[in-house]
């Protein structure tokens, strides 16, 4: 019932930046929120970022804190992640998510759909 489409990943060189963006079908984007994990080549999946229904709470893991925002538009029904200073340990597959919950949660188990994810690829 809910479909979440990812775009905006690609090919960067150490240092630079990129802006995806998840666009979410349905009327009740703005009653839940929103997440975004990440999987490198080999490894498992890593949260990255999460955030509350109205967008005035983020939250982030160690390895990205002070170089990725997130952020959400509901009258778009739409989440972002700015991604800045990249490396290439950032090199993944990275996916939006839709929480169960309205407040934000950094387990896997809480986000009950999924979209199909945006290679992202830093060339150091």
């Amino acid at each position: 019932q809910v479909q979440l489409v990812e775009s905006g990943g690609g090919l960067v060189q150490a240092g630079g930046s990129l802006r995806l963006s998840c666009a979410a079908s349905g009327r009740t984007f703005s009653n839940y929120a929103m997440g975004w994990f990440r999987q490198a080549p080999g490894k498992g999946l890593e949260w990255v970022s999460s955030i509350n229904t109205a967008g005035d709470s983020s939250y982030y893991a160690d390895s990205v804190k002070g170089r990725f925002t997130i952020s959400r538009d509901n009258a778009k029904n739409t989440v972002y992640l700015q991604m800045n200073s990249l490396k290439a340990e950032d090199t993944a597959v990275y996916y939006c998510a839709k929480s169960r919950d309205i407040i934000p949660s950094y387990s896997r188990d809480r986000y009950d759909y999924w979209g199909q994810g945006t290679q992202v690829t830093v060339s150091s």
